[in-house]
């Protein structure tokens, strides 16, 4: 594993990325393509990952073969096919469809802190995957996932809770991955020895 840098992503072989930002101690696995997306501070993506206009929040875990923000074709259309708003490149007369790009960018997901999200997950398009949320592996998510929630199959629906919901709700309100890199390495033998509820009751949450 590479050591990880506070001044920005740690990059792979073999990555395409492009109007893209990362926080500290980001990773990017090899092979992977980001595009029009934020990594928030301490996320990382496994290699073969596919992202797109997307904002991923601190401390998310995007494994192998992931894709979020998956383009869509258009479909009330005669055709369906990318010649409709990549026309220049197939005529010289013609030019791209900049409306079409503007409207797929804006159409964000969104994953929340603390995730999890299994090899080969999609997430669709304007879906928010909540703080804490764990999404299974190959699952499609094709709508919102609640904060602390485990969800699975195509489409995704939820299996079970990750935390109570209280539990959920005082995590959500400590909000431990706001804190600073010192307050966490001051925290780490708590972070692996404690349960929630006792890491909870120790640090105010």
């Amino acid at each position: 594993m590479a050591r990880l840098s506070p001044e920005g992503p740690v990059i792979h072989d073999g990555c395409t990325i492009t109007d893209s930002t990362f926080g500290a101690y980001t990773e990017v696995g090899a092979m992977s393509r980001i595009a029009g997306s934020h990594f928030g501070a301490y996320s990382y993506c496994d290699r073969l990952a596919d992202i797109a206009n997307a904002r991923i929040g601190r401390f998310a875990n995007i494994a192998s073969g992931v894709r979020i923000g998956a383009t869509d074709h258009p479909l009330d259309t005669a055709a369906c096919h990318h010649f409709l708003y990549r026309s220049g490149d197939y005529w010289d007369d013609a030019e791209a469809d900049a409306g079409f790009f503007a409207n797929r960018a804006s159409r964000r997901a969104v994953i929340g802190h603390d995730t999890w999200l299994g090899h080969n997950a999609q997430v669709k398009p304007e879906v928010v995957v909540g703080d804490g949320a764990v999404v299974a592996a190959g699952a499609v998510v094709t709508r919102d996932v609640a904060p602390y929630t485990i969800v699975a199959g195509i489409p995704a629906r939820k299996l079970r809770n990750r935390q109570p919901p209280e539990i959920a709700r005082r995590l959500i309100t400590l909000a431990w991955w706001d804190w600073t890199h010192a307050a966490l390495r001051e925290a780490l033998d708590d972070f692996r020895r404690l349960d929630v509820e006792a890491f909870l009751d120790r640090h105010g949450g």
